[in-house]
């Protein structure tokens, strides 16, 4: 099956987000919405009972929307997640680890920092020590998908032993959640935190938080900015029925709608999961055909984006590649790792196995070693 807008769009993104979407979902932004209508914010009650039942059946949990990227999420949990007496640990293989812990340091927040490095795989005992040794640490964070390699980490087996110790679990599920399978119960996640242009195939606009009620409901006060309060959004949204505390973001939100809808007709989180792991074995097969290395090996490798090695090439370079790419139709991804040169290449959005075989013939026809 072939991206039933691809005529329509001059190329297809090929990046962890955002991502192509479909027609319908864009089509969905021509409305125009009231941000005080009954009718509006029934959709933001709708978007956040679907958002709990993907990751959950427990009301223990709640669901908060925020406006802006899916960092101002992030900034909005630890700014407001952790007290003045709090300290959190970030378990940090990549960029988006990394920004974490850039959070803490912009808020003052007291931190520690395990670094397993750009390629590294989270060491639980290394963990494990530093939650013996430090007992200040209150709050443990880490990545699921770390785009900048597109390695997957082990969010369970961390939280299992975050919670053996008693500690407070944020979960960075910006680039997986609603393209993998995953549960608050089995993750025991306290906060997930998740972008509308992600999986789910929205457009950009908006986050969301997945959290465990009591826990969110211990942070009032505790917020260390006036527009990303995670708890005054929360209870306004609680208390107003869909209200947002500041102006929403309506049209995203209604192309968001539209996107969960799109999500249970192709047969919910288990069938566009088959759908992006079948694209990235299509991928990873053609480009070993063609010559290139994955950086990762396999068994750590997510179904959402992959970092190739950049080819030792005379005639390679990215720029090139990338222009003549996009000149066929794709958009692929520059690579972030320092310690080798790579670039990179996602397979979620609106993107099937057709696309996949249109991008490897793509790529055979612009390499010219």
């Amino acid at each position: 099956m072939t991206s039933p807008d691809a005529p329509e769009n001059p190329y297809l993104l090929l990046t962890p987000g955002p991502l192509s979407s479909s027609s319908t979902v864009k089509a969905a932004m021509l409305q125009d919405w009231c941000t005080w209508d009954k009718d509006y914010n029934s959709i933001v009650q709708e978007i956040r009972a679907e958002l709990l039942s993907l990751a959950t059946s427990n009301l223990d949990y709640t669901v908060v929307l925020m406006q802006g990227s899916g960092t101002f999420c992030l900034e909005s949990v630890i700014g407001t997640g952790l007290g003045n007496d709090d300290k959190l640990l970030v378990l940090a293989n990549g960029t988006y680890g990394s920004r974490m812990a850039e959070i803490a340091c912009y808020l003052g927040i007291a931190l520690a920092v395990i670094d397993f490095g750009e390629t590294g795989a989270v060491d639980l005992k290394q963990i494990e020590v530093q939650l013996q040794t430090d007992p200040a640490i209150t709050h443990v964070a880490v990545v699921h998908c770390e785009t900048t390699t597109g390695r997957l980490n082990d969010i369970v087996a961390i939280g299992r032993l975050a919670k053996s110790f008693g500690k407070t679990y944020i979960v960075d599920a910006m680039s997986s959640f609603g393209g993998m399978a995953m549960s608050m119960e089995g993750m025991q996640a306290d906060y997930l935190v998740s972008s509308a242009n992600k999986c789910i195939q929205g457009v950009p606009g908006f986050g969301f938080i997945i959290a465990r009620r009591e826990v969110l409901a211990s942070t009032a006060g505790q917020a260390r900015s006036l527009s990303l309060n995670m708890y005054e959004q929360w209870r306004t949204m609680e208390r107003g029925e869909g209200k947002w505390r500041f102006t929403s973001p309506t049209h995203v939100v209604h192309a968001f709608y539209q996107a969960l809808r799109e999500l249970r007709e192709e047969g919910g989180i288990a069938a566009r999961a088959a759908r992006y792991l079948e694209n990235q074995r299509l991928l990873v097969d053609g480009m070993h055909h063609l010559g290139f290395e994955c950086l990762l090996a396999d068994d750590c490798q997510s179904p959402i984006i992959t970092a190739f090695i950049s080819p030792q090439q005379p005639g390679y370079h990215f720029e090139e590649f990338y222009l003549a790419l996009k000149a066929k139709g794709f958009v692929i991804y520059p690579g972030s790792v320092t310690e080798v040169e790579t670039f990179r290449i996602g397979n979620i959005g609106e993107v099937y196995p057709d696309d996949i075989r249109r991008l490897l013939k793509a790529i055979a026809e612009s390499i010219n070693w």
